[in-house]
């Protein structure tokens, strides 16, 4: 086996996902690992432990599947050799670009929704008579 090549335990170790959910993402096409061992087991490589990443990123801001492998898809197209020019590399900077300004609004609505939490935490402290906030 090449030493660039990670078995699935390592890569769920790298993205923090657990098996199961790698094996989901592989189930759905997100994610295809790029050999198998001779035993059969799953081998993965640094650009499918980027796309894990990439959508281990998306989940959080409430990206369905189908807008995480559009997302996928067109940033593979642009990196794929040669590159895509013209109308074709700009429309796939479109998609990318819509991405990111929908990543943008969900980070900025997480933020209004994390500042009432810390509010609420502090009504309650408040409440309780403790003047420094507590950390886990």
């Amino acid at each position: 086996m090449s030493s660039e090549h990670m078995q699935i335990g390592e890569v769920a170790a790298r993205t923090e996902l657990s098996l199961r959910t790698i094996r989901h993402y592989e189930e759905t096409g997100l994610v295809i690992p790029s050999a198998r061992s001779r035993g059969g087991f799953r081998l993965y490589t640094e650009t499918d432990v980027a796309r894990l990443m990439v959508i281990r990123r998306m989940k959080p801001l409430g990206f369905t599947l189908d807008q995480m492998r559009d997302l996928l898809d067109a940033t593979d197209h642009l990196d794929a050799a040669p590159p895509p020019a013209g109308a074709e590399r700009e429309e796939l900077l479109g998609r990318v670009r819509h991405f990111e300004q929908a990543a943008a609004e969900r980070v900025a609505d997480l933020r209004k929704q994390l500042g009432r939490a810390e509010e609420f935490a502090g009504t309650l402290r408040a409440r309780l008579g403790e003047d420094t906030p507590t950390h886990p």
